[in-house]
């Protein structure tokens, strides 16, 4: 019986093995058909892809690679022709805290083979960590045992082109310099006056485009906002800012006077102005900015520190004395109440910047308006009646102002009234000691020392004056005690002109003057004077302009 029971056990248990293997049946199968199925799709695609390049000089695949390779190529091509054409020069960086190792290992990663000129007037301390490659350091400030040559940056740049570094910029590849070379070789027969080519650094402050003016004339810079929007994405500016790259072409950079004056590139777009020069600046693209320097308050106050005394150095070398912001702001970079005025002795009325074809500079005429403008003020008060007299007079009846070439104010006083003026007095009493009167307002008063007259001067230091000419009538003529053979305007006139005076529009209020401006005018100077300008001695100043 066990037996029995034994035998049919093992028939179930061999008939649910067997069905158990039949259910499974079908799903394997599937998952094998799908399986030898992707294989073989697999190996007709491989079989396919390998006759096509077998048969077909394996056109797909190196296709590919073969554009591939001609990209690589021509960027290639492009950096190594960049690299013989164009010098990198960093210019503007500080030598307590600077980003310069960095910001050339940037230039070299994409192009390896650059020539890369540092300038710096001191040796930098401490030494920059500079990497390995075609670097130049030029310090301009030479010991004496050095020759002039070896300060001269343009003894060291070979390349018709000049790409200026701000520290800290970062490339991030090739194109982008490449690209302004390209742009500034397109302009060259096109647009010849277009020889700088600018990229802003993407920073926190908007890039300005600004129109400049630079009258050398008259010592001033003039900005406004260029409203150039024509171009999509390129605009016309005579000067950007804050920061940008900047390419320019080696040879007019060389012919400015001064090429590496900083704060670069401000310098650059002052003097470019002077040759109607543009630039054209590339405002849709922008390098990027590397490490934030300055980030704490002693480094931000030694670099604002340091860029203020360059700015006051460049203007001063390059004559700017008034500047003109965008917003119509004015900054003055001449002399002023503690200071001597920007021109010294007067040689037969020739003051010396009529020989080197300027005017006064605009500084010193403002503070000869604000002396006028007090000393008429004063006069007033005190119930001394003045007038204009000769150049100033002159100027009035022109400009309404004082000549721009000219360098005093003149006017006359009734001899008899100048007991009224307090200070007149005190200026005479002071006259034997040779000592001035200082007013409350910090303006010095005296009896010249050329004659009988009085001055009212600026400040004890800047000497820029207001004569003031006592007459008195005699039978119907004004004269007065003192003369100056050299100034033909200096002569009697009838006192009829001064009964009753007038007034005339000058320096920003109504001056008194004689009654009749023109005949008086021409009675001193002569038929046509007010239409007719001319210099103090032109035959002088012809003879000097050709030494």
């Amino acid at each position: 019986m066990r037996s029995i029971d034994s035998n049919s056990q093992g028939q179930k248990l061999t008939t649910i093995r067997t069905r158990a293997i039949e259910r499974s049946m079908p799903r394997i199968n599937k998952c094998q058909v799908l399986l030898v199925c992707a294989i073989a799709c697999n190996c007709v695609i491989l079989f396919y892809i390998s006759h096509v390049q077998n048969t077909n000089g394996e056109w797909l695949e190196q296709s590919k690679l073969k554009a591939i390779k001609e990209k690589i190529s021509f960027l290639g091509n492009k950096a190594t022709q960049f690299e013989n054409e164009v010098t990198f020069v960093l210019l503007e960086f500080e030598n307590f805290e600077n980003d310069i190792s960095r910001t050339i290992r940037s230039i070299l990663e994409y192009f390896p083979n650059v020539h890369i000129v540092l300038i710096s007037l001191k040796r930098p301390y401490p030494p920059l960590d500079i990497p390995n490659g075609k670097i130049q350091l030029v310090v301009q400030d030479l010991s004496p045992d050095q020759k002039q040559s070896a300060g001269r940056p343009e003894n060291y740049i070979t390349t018709p082109y000049v790409m200026f570094m701000p520290d800290s910029v970062r490339f991030s590849s090739s194109s982008l310099p490449v690209m302004m070379l390209e742009e500034l070789k397109a302009l060259a027969g096109v647009k010849p006056q277009y020889k700088i080519v600018t990229v802003p650094v993407k920073s926190k402050e908007t890039i300005q485009c600004n129109k400049l003016s630079f009258d050398l004339k008259r010592w001033t810079l003039e900005y406004s906002v260029s409203e150039d929007e024509a171009q999509s994405y390129y605009r016309t500016c005579d000067s950007v800012g804050p920061s940008q790259v900047v390419l320019v072409k080696a040879a007019f950079l060389h012919s400015l006077s001064a090429p590496y004056l900083r704060p670069f590139p401000e310098s650059l777009f002052i003097q470019a102005s002077l040759h109607h020069i543009k630039t054209k600046l590339l405002h849709k693209v922008s390098f990027s900015q590397g490490s934030m320097l300055f980030s704490n308050a002693h480094t931000k106050w030694k670099y604002e520190n340091n860029f203020k005394t360059r700015r006051n150095d460049m203007y001063r070398k390059l004559g700017v004395k008034k500047v003109v912001l965008p917003s119509g702001e004015v900054e003055w970079y001449g002399c002023g109440k503690n200071t001597g005025r920007c021109f010294g002795t007067v040689f037969d009325d020739m003051p010396e910047y009529l020989y080197t074809s300027r005017w006064t500079p605009p500084c010193c005429l403002e503070n000869l308006r604000q002396t006028a403008r007090y000393l008429f003020n004063v006069l007033k008060e005190a119930g001394v009646s003045y007038w204009l007299e000769g150049g100033s007079l002159l100027g009035a009846a022109r400009y309404g102002d004082i000549i721009p070439w000219d360098y005093d104010v003149d006017i006359g006083i009734y001899q008899h009234e100048i007991n009224k003026c307090s200070y007149l007095v005190e200026a005479e009493k002071l006259s034997n000691s040779r000592k001035p009167y200082v007013d409350s307002e910090g303006y010095t008063w005296e009896k010249a020392s050329e004659g009988e007259f009085f001055r009212i001067q600026f400040s004890q230091y800047n000497h820029l004056h207001v004569d003031i000419f006592p007459f008195y009538e005699k039978d119907g003529t004004m004269t007065k005690k003192t003369w100056f053979e050299t100034h033909r305007q200096d002569r009697e006139f009838p006192a009829h002109y001064l009964k009753p005076l007038g007034t005339i529009d000058f320096i920003g209020m109504k001056a008194s003057a004689p009654n009749n401006v023109r005949e008086f005018l021409e009675f001193k100077f002569g038929k046509g004077v007010i239409e007719n300008p001319q210099y103090p001695n032109p035959s002088k100043l012809k003879k000097k302009s050709k030494v």
